[in-house]
């Protein structure tokens, strides 16, 4: 990654207008011509600006760009409509008087703060642009979170986000995490990017999963997720009011046992009388701290990873939430009714041992309330014990005296169950474990993980297998 100078928005979007190569279309939607007016501010506008256009009421929107069937404007499709839209009105009417241009389209729909302070403020910002004349386009989307607690104040931080983008898809495009990092220039502590999708021809070298992991490496949000296929996703558009499973892990790499917990948890969690299994979601977590090490974070670790994973069907949570506490605050804003979180007990019993600790001044019954609410339970995957066949379980975990308790009353009161229908027969296989035989070049590992988890160990060389060295790039 280079070193870069900061620039003020008014010097990018000059630099911008100064290209004269650069040419396209505004489109707004919700929080005025915020991006638009910076390019008209700064001077030789006409060399970019094709059109700008705001059409703000729904009615006309709906006749321009087709109307939305969960009647919801501030969403992922409305900006791909548009965004399409607009590119295509721009090469069925330029593209012959404008061979040599490369052409964009800038698209937004936002929904800024309100008076009332029950909409916090958020947005989906699109970029749909040519980075050679005649070529194919390129797409750049994000999904925003405005900070400010004040609706201009929003609005302002969308016309320099807007700006931003614009400008980093030009000037960083052989560079895609300096291009995310840019997008905060100016805004740092005013916006979170909890989602971004950049694709098209001049990308193809680019794994969006990589994105993702720089959203959260470098502050951009604590929370981005993305599906089975690695392509990015946003809760909004599927978690509202839906029950929600977490099973958090290292996944390093994913084994039987990890399969096991996954299928038996969430099989428990749709069985449990309160919670719908046709609006039930499974999620898989990798955290910040679970990815570093002494020297950092390494990126092809990573995606051995998440790619194991999302073979396995799984979608991929990555966040900066080292605790659990946390975690259930973030979804909380999508109004999960149901939330289960899966659990090693050895797992259970250091988050039991480090609210205890941390707690002994009074505060033991809050601190517990932080997790075990009315709407979360915590499903307990047992453990063998050291130098024993017997297993430790949510019943028998040998937690702190002064807690007990309270721990009965979470048992009693169906707040933290024992998992049912485990393998007892895989308990003694650890990722630790089958990680080392992967590097060591031992032939006795490939049991110990899902058949499809050891064909693309070997067939891709992941986790060091064969000793190799292979290409990695973004």
């Amino acid at each position: 990654m280079n070193q870069r100078q900061l620039l003020e928005t008014e010097q990018k979007a000059l630099e911008i207008n100064l290209d004269p190569q650069i040419y396209g279309t505004f489109a707004e939607i919700g929080a005025g011509q915020e991006v638009a007016r910076h390019f008209f501010q700064v001077g030789a506008a006409a060399g970019t600006i094709a059109k700008t256009m705001s059409a703000y009421d729904k009615v006309y929107s709906d006749q321009i760009y087709g109307t939305e069937p969960t009647n919801r404007y501030v969403c992922e499709a409305r900006i791909y409509k548009m965004l399409t839209h607009e590119y295509d009105l721009m090469m069925d009417r330029l593209r012959h008087d404008r061979p040599k241009d490369n052409f964009f389209v800038f698209a937004d729909t936002v929904a800024a703060i309100n008076y009332s302070r029950t909409i916090k403020g958020n947005g989906w910002l699109g970029l749909r642009f040519q980075l050679t004349p005649q070529g194919k386009h390129n797409d750049l989307v994000l999904h925003v979170r405005m900070l400010d607690n004040d609706n201009q104040l929003q609005q302002q931080a969308i016309g320099i986000l807007g700006v931003n983008m614009i400008y980093g898809a030009y000037h960083y495009k052989n560079d895609p995490e300096t291009l995310l990092q840019s997008l905060l220039d100016n805004l740092k502590g005013r916006i979170a990017i909890d989602m971004v999708v950049l694709d098209g021809p001049d990308f193809e070298h680019v794994d969006n999963r990589l994105l993702s992991l720089w959203l959260v490496k470098h502050g951009l949000t604590k929370f981005t997720m993305f599906d089975p296929s690695g392509r990015s996703t946003h809760p909004s558009e599927f978690l509202y009011r839906k029950a929600v499973m977490v099973v958090r892990g290292s996944f390093r790499p994913p084994t039987l046992v990890n399969q096991d917990m996954v299928e038996t948890g969430y099989a428990a969690f749709r069985e449990d009388p309160n919670t719908d299994p046709k609006k039930s979601y499974l999620i898989t977590e990798l955290t910040l701290d679970n990815l570093k090490e002494s020297s950092g974070i390494d990126e092809r670790d990573y995606l051995d990873r998440v790619r194991l994973l999302n073979a396995l069907g799984q979608t991929v949570l990555i966040s900066n939430y080292p605790k659990h506490d946390d975690l259930l605050a973030y979804l909380s804003e999508y109004k999960v009714p149901k939330l289960g979180i899966v659990l090693g007990v050895q797992q259970l019993l250091e988050i039991i041992t480090e609210k205890y600790n941390n707690n002994l001044d009074g505060r033991l019954l809050a601190a517990f309330g932080e997790i075990f609410t009315r709407n979360v339970k915590i499903y307990v995957y047992p453990a063998q014990q050291q130098g024993s066949e017997d297993l430790m379980r949510a019943e028998n975990v040998p937690i702190p005296e002064g807690v007990k308790f309270l721990y009965r009353h979470l048992l009693d009161n169906g707040q933290i169950v024992d998992i049912e229908g485990y393998r007892p027969d895989i308990l003694h296989i650890f990722s630790t474990d089958v990680l080392a035989r992967i590097e060591n070049g031992s032939k006795n590992w490939e049991k110990m993980v899902p058949e499809r988890v050891a064909e693309l160990i070997k067939k891709d060389c992941l986790f060091g297998y064969p000793s190799e060295t292979l290409e990695f790039s973004y």
